[in-house]
């Protein structure tokens, strides 16, 4: 938890301040001075009785006691002012512009350690180092520029670059993005994204919080704790929309199973991000887009009615929003037609509604309250109106912010006309609105926004309770893959329909197992990992003598230590398998099976645990789902065997969390039955 002193000092000391604004000591302490900071402002600069009209001290040692301490000096000198501070000042709160440190190396990194144990001796919270520091509504503790317009009701946003920070703030002010508080973490020495995360979740009211946040994350060092507050803060009403650029810290292993080849770090950030609930984004423009549909009022549905006085733009619109499954509903009946009436000649209300460029601020209010009241199939408006700088368009621009203030239902304005009419759209974002300006990117950031689905995430996992013998096989293991035999009992131990097996390591126990067998049956070389790559799998041996051939060609191959024999059995191919990676919970997928997993990668993914709902929501987004549900005279799959299939690997590997990689493939499904063939396990302890 951040303490309080970092958050709302009532005194602050800028150690390396100077008169020079163009340094990051000047900068933070004009901006200090400038943001109107309420509390006792103190500097340190050796060589100055006064900075900035601020009184000057020449020594830590002779500051008074001090809240927060803003660090701008370079990082070989840090140290002792940080022991001073924390042993002789009473200070809590640390912001370190300062690089140097572990980004730089491992001398840097012993350094910033010592001064992390420092400040967690007493306490204290530090931001930093290496960061740009932070705003909120006590104090703008920055040494950039902008200084965003700060409000009650804005996005708390949370950076961990410096640099793409100042971006997303220059480009949110340009759009009347407005925000309630700016952390930047740097280099996440003491406090990371999940501990500023966890800060907004446990010091979260409703009524005076804000309800919309945004990140940008380039290192996720503790995923459980970053799922725990992101979905927290999402069930008590907040709305997250997040950038993740990067890997996981431990990177991509090598592949060694079709699951491995597909669980890639961005695979397991997605389903971080969809077991939270957060929209994810993949730019700064997509995330303050978002942002900006967020702060407004909240749909009911997905039927949007397009406003426009420009065909294009709303063609071009309408395309998006139907492509990501959002309606533009046609406007029919005599309600239309009167509207139609109050229009000039060869205007359109069929939706897109144009009412021409030379269409004025009456007929667009006129149009709004049409769809506000009088259409019942309209959710939402979108208006669409720009200038070609022919004549001031201020009186339109004085309709929306009245309408959109006052509308039931949200009005989204984009206002395209950066040029023309930018004192226009300057006045119209300064009432407090929002003016995008592409059409496309406000598109799919609006179809991000409405198909979003809400999270399900709890802190209890739907466990089953296990045999004492699947404990037992598991204890008794290696690290490492285990026998397909041995997976396939695991499988049926987790209560996953498996095929009957027999495995023979020579002819004297193949005779004795033939005599048991009916044909056609499977032969599956036991040892080596990929066995289609050894040509390892013999398919419809329908005789003694042909199994018996089978046998001495598997046997003999590279790596070879039995033979694996199955009835053949016949349905469609289906894959699930699982994925453990670094620190992130493990993740369960799922497919078409056999060669068209890496080929196709139609490959739903979902983060353990996962409920009966949360499965068929895996089936369901898959391309292939009308194929499994049966398609021109073709019989679906059992879905409702392959939903429980999923939820049972979950189950799995809440009990196993030794289990890092598990492959059922193929999973022959048909129209009554689903029964797993062939598995790979692999568990590595610790």
């Amino acid at each position: 938890m951040l303490h309080p002193k970092l958050v709302h000092p009532e005194s602050i000391v800028v150690i390396g301040g100077s008169d020079n604004i163009q340094s990051p000591g000047g900068r933070v302490l004009k901006n200090l001075i400038e943001h109107k900071f309420k509390g006792d402002l103190f500097v340190v600069n050796p060589k100055q009785d006064s900075v900035q009209g601020i009184k000057s001290f020449n020594n830590v040692e002779v500051i008074p006691k001090v809240d927060l301490a803003i660090i701008a000096i370079p990082a070989h000198y840090i140290l002792e002012p940080i022991k001073i501070l924390t042993q002789q000042k009473n200070t809590k709160g640390f912001i370190i512009f300062s690089a140097g440190f572990g980004e730089k190396d491992a001398q840097g990194a012993f350094l910033e350690k010592e001064i992390v144990q420092l400040i967690d001796e007493v306490g204290g919270s530090l931001l930093g180092p290496n960061n740009i520091g932070l705003i909120n509504q006590h104090y703008a503790g920055v040494f950039t520029r902008p200084i965003p317009k700060l409000s009650e009701s804005g996005v708390d946003f949370i950076s961990g670059s410096g640099a793409t920070a100042v971006f997303i703030m220059e480009a949110a002010v340009g759009m009347g993005l407005t925000f309630k508080s700016v952390y930047t973490v740097g280099n996440s020495a003491q406090i990371g994204v999940e501990e500023l995360l966890e800060f907004l979740d446990e010091s979260f009211d409703s009524k005076v919080n804000s309800k919309v946040k945004l990140l940008y994350i380039e290192s996720i060092k503790n995923p459980i704790k970053f799922l725990k507050h992101t979905s927290s803060l999402i069930k008590k009403g907040c709305k997250i929309a997040a950038i993740k650029a990067g890997s996981t810290e431990a990177g991509i292993k090598a592949a060694s199973s079709h699951t491995g080849a597909l669980a890639t770090s961005d695979v397991f950030i997605d389903a971080l991000f969809k077991k939270a609930g957060i929209i994810r984004c993949f730019g700064r423009n997509e995330l303050i887009t978002v942002a900006g549909i967020l702060l407004q009022k909240e749909s009911i549905g997905k039927n949007i009615a397009i406003i426009t006085h420009a065909g294009g733009p709303a063609v071009m619109l309408t395309d998006v929003l139907s492509k990501n499954g959002l309606k533009i509903p046609s406007l029919k009946g005599s309600k239309s037609e009167t509207l139609l009436e109050e229009l000039f000649d060869g205007s359109s209300v069929a939706n897109p509604i144009d009412f021409l460029a030379t269409g004025t601020a009456e007929q667009l209010d006129i149009i709004i309250d049409y769809c506000d009241n009088q259409f019942d199939n309209i959710d939402a408006m979108v208006v669409i109106f720009g200038s070609p700088g022919l004549k001031p368009v201020y009186d339109v621009y004085d309709v929306l912010n009245k309408k959109i203030k006052t509308s039931k239902k949200p009005i989204y304005a984009i206002l395209p006309s950066i040029i023309n009419v930018q004192d226009e759209i300057n006045q119209f974002i300064s009432k407090g609105n929002i003016a995008f300006s592409d059409e496309v990117l406000f598109g799919k950031a609006l179809a991000l926004v409405y198909n979003q689905k809400t999270t399900e995430y709890s802190d209890e996992a739907f466990t089953i309770k296990p045999d004492k013998s699947l404990r037992d096989i598991i204890d008794g293991l290696p690290d490492g893959y285990m026998p397909t035999d041995v997976a396939i009992k695991i499988l049926s131990y987790a209560g996953i329909e498996c095929t009957s097996y027999n495995t023979v390591k020579n002819k004297e126990e193949l005779l004795i197992v033939s005599k048991l067998l009916k044909y056609p049956v499977v032969e599956k070389v036991i040892g080596p990992l990929h066995k289609s790559d050894v040509n390892g799998v013999l398919l419809n041996i329908s005789n003694e003598k042909e199994l018996i051939e089978g046998f001495y060609k598997l046997i003999t191959i590279k790596g070879a230590q039995s033979v694996l024999i199955q009835p053949m059995i016949s349905g469609m191919e289906l894959f699930v398998g699982a994925k453990q990676e670094g620190s992130y919970p493990p993740i369960v997928l799922c497919g078409l099976g056999g060669i068209f997993v890496e080929v196709l990668k139609d490959v739903s993914a979902s983060m353990i645990p996962i409920s009966s709902k949360q499965a068929l929501e895996m089936i369901n987004s898959l391309k292939a789902y009308p194929i499994l549900k049966g398609i021109r005279g073709h019989k679906g799959i059992n879905i409702e065997a392959l939903v429980e299939t999923i939820v049972k690997v979950s189950n799995l590997l809440s009990i196993a969390p030794e289990i890092t990689d598990l492959d059922i493939n193929p999973l022959l499904a048909s129209e009554n039955k689903l029964i797993a063939v062939d598995a790979r396990i692999c568990i590595k302890r610790g």
